[in-house]
């Protein structure tokens, strides 16, 4: 493979291709290390002239692609997977983080146009600079690249109120697996002109082409918020005040997640800026928040009295409502603070799942006691967005319990609860794609309608089978080039 090394690096420079393994060790390092990558290079273009050229060398060379961006992913979707790509002559990682720029924000039309490089965190701060707000959050923000947030339909906190990401794009740069460039960077809230060929790339994984440029959607900038925490009995109460903020807050009822009683324990015990919201700790918490073109005042009013409703009723036992900017950092801290947390209560067996609100209540309480049937001692930590009904079934290992014979234990665990989400019409990926971990439950678990639509369309869009192997669906053999 030298050849090729020598032309990528004659294509673009030596320092946009990578090959020593101290220099790629950060790029082939999967997040939560269940996979262990290598690559023939890390490539590292800064334009999307060439991103095409590199795939169209990689095409005459019979080299996969697999398409990056902040490496943040939760399935795999980002690692090389060798055993699916034996019909290649090796792999690279294409990294795009040098394509970064924010291209135009335009407030009068509410768009902000973007590299697939730039950081969530950047193009949230270039919004607010104008006045508008870009309503991605998500826990990686910091880090996480817009293109793989589109490229795998990210979801986040904000989901309820705006969508997930790909509810958030009006247009799309893709370079194709033919090395083109399509250009559908579109401005237009109304465009009936032909199929939507930017569907078939949003929640893609990089498997159809390779995300470049976007436009994104803006919303007006909030005048105020408010926030509060309330404490429960059972999740069938949370979803009776969902019901009820929704009803009497409209539109301002931005986020709602729920937090069951031990990752609150969790986030208290191990992450310093955490703290019990409650003097009688609670058995299930749940997190709201409201903002809109009212002031803090009103909309906290406005939370205050929904909040009364909800406790005449006896819906709630007990609610704190944020009064500053630092108590209100304080509340969603617990809620952060659940995720850092887990790693120190040993090896998780982690599951994003979502289901319709009205049947959460009746899949918790069946799911509970099963895993716990399966395992005792293991400790399920329910949380998530209860909102848009994505919850993240996570179960910790019992303390008695070697972490790696607990692992042993995850298609167990899997196939009894994404059974269970089956029965009540729920999905097994709700924001965090398929990638490489959930590649067989979607074999398993989608209809052949379903994946004979999905196979013609990789082989529509792929059929050399070069853009992120073995991701989504399992490797077919490629069809030959005339």
């Amino acid at each position: 493979m030298q050849a090729f090394l020598n032309a990528l690096t004659n294509l673009l420079d030596h320092h946009a291709v990578l090959t020593d393994t101290v220099d790629t060790a950060s790029y082939l390092q999967e997040s939560r290390n269940l996979y262990k990558s290598t690559a023939l290079a890390v490539v590292l273009p800064a334009s999307t002239a060439e991103v095409a050229a590199t795939v169209k060398l990689c095409i005459e060379h019979n080299i996969g692609i697999v398409p990056q961006g902040g490496n943040t992913g939760r399935v795999g979707g980002a690692s090389v997977d060798e055993s699916s790509a034996r019909h290649l002559n090796g792999q690279v990682v294409l990294n795009l983080q040098r394509l970064n720029k924010v291209l135009a924000v335009d407030p009068l039309n509410f768009t902000m146009n973007v590299q697939a490089g730039c950081v969530l965190a950047n193009i949230q701060q270039a919004a607010a600079d104008s006045d508008r707000l870009f309503p991605l959050r998500l826990g990686a923000e910091g880090s996480c690249q817009i293109g793989g947030n589109l490229a795998s339909n990210a979801g986040g906190t904000n989901a309820l109120r705006y969508g997930s990401a790909r509810d958030l794009v009006l247009g799309l740069e893709v370079v194709t697996a033919d090395g083109e460039i399509w250009n559908g960077m579109n401005r237009l809230r109304k465009n009936n002109a032909g199929y939507p060929l930017r569907e078939l790339f949003l929640g893609s994984e990089g498997t159809l082409g390779i995300i470049t440029a976007a436009v994104l959607k803006l919303f007006p900038a909030p005048s105020g918020s408010a926030t509060a925490m309330v404490g429960l009995d059972s999740p069938s109460y949370a979803l009776a005040v969902l019901a009820e903020i929704r009803s009497r807050c409209g539109d301002n009822l931005t986020a709602c997640e729920i937090i069951c009683r031990r990752g609150i324990e969790f986030a208290c015990q191990h992450i310093e800026r955490c703290r019990e919201p409650f003097e009688t700790p609670q058995e299930w918490y749940v997190l709201l928040e409201l903002d809109g073109p009212q002031s803090s005042e009103a909309l906290q009013q406005q939370l205050t009295e929904a909040l009364a409703y909800c406790g005449d009723q006896n819906l709630l036992n007990e609610a704190v409502l944020a009064g500053s900017e630092t108590q209100r950092a304080a509340l969603w801290a617990l809620r952060e603070g659940v995720v850092e947390a887990q790693r120190f209560e040993g090896a998780s067996i982690k599951h994003d799942i979502s289901l319709p609100l009205t049947s959460i209540a009746n899949f918790i309480a069946l799911a509970l006691p099963a895993v716990e049937e399966r395992m005792p001692g293991v400790r399920p930590c329910p949380f998530g967005h209860l909102g848009d009904g994505n919850l993240h079934f996570n179960l910790s290992q019992p303390v008695d319990m070697n972490s790696d014979e607990f692992l042993d234990h995850w298609q167990e665990f899997n196939q009894l609860i994404h059974n269970l989400v089956a029965r009540f019409d729920g999905s097994f990926a709700a924001e965090h794609g398929i990638g490489r971990l959930k590649r067989d439950e979607l074999m398993l678990r989608s209809s052949p309608v379903s994946l004979a639509m999905m196979r013609n369309l990789k082989q529509a869009l792929d059929p050399r089978g070069l853009l992120n192997p073995g991701k989504v669906l399992p490797p077919t053999p490629p069809q030959s080039q005339h």
